[in-house]
C-alpha cells in the first residue's frame, strides 16, 4: 500500500537538500582553492627582510596578515606578519632597507573566504528556519488534536473482507474439529449468502451469536471463518476498545460501529471479550450514567432496533457467560449460543496436522500419539506445542522436526523448560527423589488412578522435580473414590519425606495447596462428605471492582465448624492412605528414587519394569490420552 506523502516528511526532505548543498558549496570551495603542490614555500620574516635588502624581491601582496612574495626569478613564498603591524612597521622591526623595500611592487589584496560569506548567511537563515519548524510542528499537532476531538468517539473497528481492507479472512478449513459449532453457523453462513430465500419464507435470522468456551478454543478463528465462507465484510472489534474515560463515549462508538456496518451489508459484526461491556447491571452505586451500563444500553438498543431485512449479524465471544446481562441473552439478540469445547484426541490431530503445514516433519513423527498425550489442551496450546517443537528443532541444528521434540515440547507447555542450571545439593536432589517417587508409587498402588508416564527430578518452571499422569481414557465425571486417591498421590510425596528422613521440607506445599483445595470442593461443592448432598457458599461479584469473591457464606458458624473438620477428616485419611502403601512398599520405595538420583528421568516403561516384581501393570496403560503434574 502506497502512504500518501505528508507535509512533515516534504519538510525533512527540504531540509535535508540544503544542508546538502552547504556541504557541496564547502566542497567546491575547497576542490577550486590552491592545490598542495601549488602552495608557495614558507619563509621567515626575517629571512624575508634579508631577502629584500639582498634585492632578490620582485613583488609582495599584502593580504590580510599573510605576505605572498613574489622573487626575481618569478618563485613564490609566504609567510605572516604582526597581526595589527602595518606592512612598513612590520619589516621595519627587523631592519629592513627602506631604499630597496620602495623598489619592490607592494600590492594589497581583501581576504575572501567561503565562510566569511557563508557563516553570516547561515548565523542568520538557521534560526529563521528552526522557528519556522517549531511553529510548523506546533500548528501540525494542533490541526492533529483537533481532528482526534472529533475522531474521539469513532469505532476502532478493523474491517475485513470490503474492498481495499487487508484480506485475513479464514475459512471453516482451517478450524479443525469443532463439527457441531461448524454446523450451528452453516446456516448463518447461507442466509448471508442467500438472505432472499428466508426473507421471502417470513423467516427471521438470528440477530446474534454467542461464542462460549475456555480461551484458546478458536472462537475469534471460528467467526472468521463464517465471514469467509460467506464472503461478506467482517467488522472486528475489541468489547475493551468501546469503554472509555468519559461518559458516552462508549454509546456513540457503539453507534458508528452499527453505521458503519450497515453501510457494508450483508455484514459481520465480531465483538470479542464480550462479557467487558455486556456484565449485568447491578445497583447503581457510581451514579446513572457509569460508562459501561450507558455502552450496554446503547448495543441493547442497536441489536433490537434491527429491521426484518437487515442484513447483519453480531457474532460475540466470552469465556464468562455466566456474568453477562440477562437482557443480552433474551430472543432478539443473542438468540443462539454455540459452546466450543475443549478438542478430543481426534479433533486434537486434526489440529496438530494444521500448525505443521509448513514445517519440515520427519517421516517418524506420530501426530496421533502427540494428541493422546495431550487430553484438555486448546487448540493454541497445541498450536504453542507445534511451535515449540520447532523451535527446539532448529536450535539443535536440525533439518527436520523428529517425534523427540514434539514429545519434549509437551513438557515445554505443562511445566515450562528445564532448569538445568539450577543444580541441587546431594542432600537436596535426594530428597526430591523420594517425592516423587512416593508419588508414582501411590499413585501406582492405589485403585482408580491415572496411569505414571514419566518421572523426573530435573526441575521445570517453578518445580524442582514432576510426575506425569496419564489417565486411561477422557472423563467428564470424578467419582468420590478417584477424589480421594487423587488426594493421597498429592499427599505422597510428603509421606515419602516422612518415612524416609523423619522430618518434612518446603517441597510439598503445593501438593498441599492443591489437596486442601480439592477436599474443600468435595465438601462444599460436591456434597462428598458426612454433611449431605448440601453445597455450601455461594459465589458473588463486586459491583465496584468486577470480580468475584471466592465465597459468600450462606451458613451459621457451627456449620463452617463442621465444614472445616469434614476437610481435616478426608486429608488425614487420606494421608494415612499414602503412607500404608509407602511403609508396605518401602524397599520399592527406596529402590525407585536410587534410581531416579542415578538417571534423573525415569520413563513409563522402565518404571513398571522396577515395580513389576510386585504388581503387574494393568493393560489400560498402554493407552495415554491426559497428561497431568505433580510438583514437588
Amino acid at each position: 500500500m502506497k502512504v500518501p506523502k505528508g507535509p512533515a516528511s516534504t519538510l525533512a526532505k527540504n531540509i535535508i537538500f540544503v544542508f546538502l548543498l552547504f556541504l557541496l558549496l564547502a566542497a567546491a570551495s575547497s576542490f577550486f582553492g590552491p592545490s598542495s603542490e601549488e602552495a608557495p614555500a614558507e619563509i621567515t620574516v626575517t629571512q624575508l627582510v634579508r631577502e629584500i635588502n639582498d634585492s632578490r624581491v620582485k613583488e609582495i601582496t599584502v593580504t590580510g596578515d599573510e605576505l605572498e612574495v613574489v622573487y626575481q626569478d618569478d618563485a613564490k613564498a609566504q609567510t605572516v606578519k604582526e597581526t595589527g603591524a602595518t606592512l612598513d612597521q612590520a619589516l621595519s622591526n627587523y631592519g629592513v632597507d627602506k631604499e630597496k623595500l620602495n623598489q619592490i611592487a607592494i600590492k594589497f589584496e581583501q581576504k575572501v573566504d567561503f565562510w566569511s560569506w557563508a557563516a553570516p548567511l547561515l548565523f542568520t537563515i538557521l534560526p529563521l528556519l528552526l522557528f519556522g519548524v517549531f511553529f510548523f510542528m506546533i500548528f501540525r499537532q494542533a490541526k492533529s488534536g483537533a481532528m482526534q476531538t472529533f475522531d474521539f468517539t469513532k469505532a476502532r473497528a478493523r474491517l475485513f473482507g470490503a474492498e481495499g481492507s487487508p484480506k485475513e479472512q479464514a475459512t471453516f478449513k482451517d478450524v479443525a474439529g469443532l463439527q457441531e459449532a461448524k454446523q450451528e453457523l452453516e446456516e448463518i453462513v447461507d442466509f448471508l449468502k442467500n438472505p432472499k430465500k428466508y426473507l421471502q419464507m417470513g423467516a427471521k435470522i438470528p440477530h446474534g451469536v454467542l461464542l462460549v468456551g475456555p480461551a484458546g478454543t478458536g472462537k475469534t478463528l471460528l467467526a472468521r471463518a463464517v465471514a469467509g465462507e460467506s464472503k461478506v465484510p467482517f467488522i472486528s472489534i475489541a468489547g475493551s476498545s468501546l469503554v472509555e474515560l468519559f461518559v458516552g463515549v462508549g454509546a456513540s462508538r457503539i453507534r458508528d460501529l452499527f453505521t458503519m456496518a450497515k453501510k457494508h451489508q450483508p455484514c459481520l459484526i465480531f465483538i470479542d471479550e464480550l462479557d467487558s461491556i455486556g456484565k449485568a447491571r447491578g445497583p447503581a452505586v457510581a451514579g446513572g450514567h457509569e460508562e459501561r451500563e450507558q455502552t450496554l444500553n446503547q448495543m441493547l438498543t442497536e441489536m433490537d432496533g434491527f429491521e426484518p431485512n437487515d442484513k447483519l449479524i453480531v457474532l460475540a465471544a466470552t469465556n464468562r457467560p455466566d456474568v453477562l446481562d440477562p437482557a443480552l441473552l433474551r430472543p432478539g439478540r443473542f438468540d443462539r449460543k454455540v459452546v466450543l469445547d475443549l478438542p478430543d484426541v481426534n479433533e486434537r490431530e486434526a489440529i496438530l496436522k494444521i500448525h505443521s503445514r509448513g514445517k519440515p516433519l520427519s517421516s517418524n513423527v506420530v501426530l496421533k500419539e502427540v494428541a493422546e498425550r495431550t487430553p484438555g489442551f486448546s487448540g493454541a496450546e497445541l498450536a504453542n506445542i507445534a511451535n515449540e517443537a520447532a523451535l527446539l528443532a532448529a536450535k539443535r541444528d536440525k533439518a527436520q522436526i523428529f517425534q523427540n521434540e514434539m514429545l519434549e515440547s509437551i513438557e515445554k507447555v505443562l511445566l515450562g523448560p528445564e532448569r538445568k542450571s539450577h543444580i541441587l545439593s546431594s542432600k537436596e536432589k535426594e530428597i526430591t527423589a523420594f517425592h516423587e517417587a512416593g508419588h508414582a508409587l501411590v499413585a501406582s498402588f492405589l485403585p482408580n488412578s491415572e496411569p505414571v508416564r514419566k518421572i523426573s527430578i530435573i526441575a521445570r518452571g517453578m518445580a524442582a522435580g514432576y510426575t506425569l499422569k496419564v489417565p486411561s481414557e477422557v472423563k467428564q465425571m470424578k467419582t468420590k473414590s478417584e477424589f480421594l486417591t487423587e488426594l493421597a498421590v498429592l499427599l505422597g510425596g510428603r509421606c515419602a519425606e516422612e518415612i524416609k528422613f523423619g522430618e518434612i521440607t518446603t517441597g510439598a506445599s503445593n501438593d498441599l495447596k492443591e489437596a486442601s483445595s480439592l477436599a474443600r470442593k468435595m465438601v462444599k461443592d460436591f456434597g462428598m462428605s458426612s454433611l449431605g448432598p448440601i453445597s455450601f457458599g455461594q459465589k458473588q461479584e463486586s459491583p465496584f471492582l468486577g470480580q468475584d469473591f471466592e465465597s459468600c457464606r450462606n451458613y451459621s458458624d457451627q456449620v463452617a465448624y463442621q465444614i472445616d473438620q469434614e476437610i481435616e477428616r478426608i486429608i488425614k485419611e487420606a494421608q494415612e492412605s499414602a503412607r500404608k502403601v509407602l511403609t508396605k512398599e518401602k524397599k520399592m520405595l527406596e529402590k525407585l528414587a536410587r534410581a531416579l538420583i542415578e538417571k534423573e528421568t525415569i520413563e513409563r516403561e522402565e518404571f513398571e519394569l522396577i515395580i513389576s516384581k510386585e504388581k503387574k501393570p494393568s493393560k489400560n496403560r498402554t493407552r495415554m490420552t491426559k497428561s497431568k503434574k505433580t510438583e514437588a
